[in-house]
């Protein structure tokens, strides 16, 4: 079996609006929730063998959170600048060419791509993951490159309005 989480980036800052979008860094609530959301994904899956990041300044700072939870430097968090502008199918196909070796992987991105990709493997409509929310899919498959729709299914969604008023 295979497990894949979508991560969403913790909440962003809108303070210097001379700021690139790609550069925007975490605000004061996303500093609060993606060190949360890291300890929470740790204690409900205790081994993550790769995370995968957009290269976006928010993207990766909260990829860099999980990775430490996990004992990992940034510098071990694979970066992948596609992930910042894509939709739902490039991910897809990106995910049938993981190595695999890796049985349980942390992906980090943006919206809208991350509820669509929710929506593929959820039962019920997803209108929104929020940020810093994570997605995590089982797939029956033994290899990343029969992971589909059809043998794939979302088995667990958290996010930090779950936890914090």
């Amino acid at each position: 079996m295979k497990t894949i989480f979508f991560i969403r980036h913790a909440k962003s800052s809108w303070a210097d609006m001379s700021l690139a979008d790609i550069k925007r860094p975490l605000n004061k609530r996303g500093l609060r929730d993606a060190p949360f959301m890291s300890k929470l994904l740790r204690a409900k899956a205790p081994k993550v063998d790769v995370f995968i990041s957009s290269n976006a300044v928010r993207a990766f700072t909260t990829a860099t959170y999980f990775a430490e939870e996990y004992g990992l430097s940034k510098d071990q968090i694979q970066v992948e600048p596609f992930i910042y502008h894509t939709y739902a199918p490039e991910v897809l196909e990106f995910i049938t060419k993981l190595d695999d070796k890796h049985q349980t992987i942390c992906l980090f991105g943006h919206n809208p791509t991350f509820t669509s990709l929710a929506n593929h493997f959820s039962s019920e409509y997803i209108s929104n993951v929020p940020t810093c929310g994570i997605v995590k899919v089982e797939c029956s498959c033994n290899n990343w490159t029969e992971f589909s729709e059809e043998n794939s299914k979302m088995t667990a969604f958290y996010y930090p309005k779950q936890y914090f008023e």
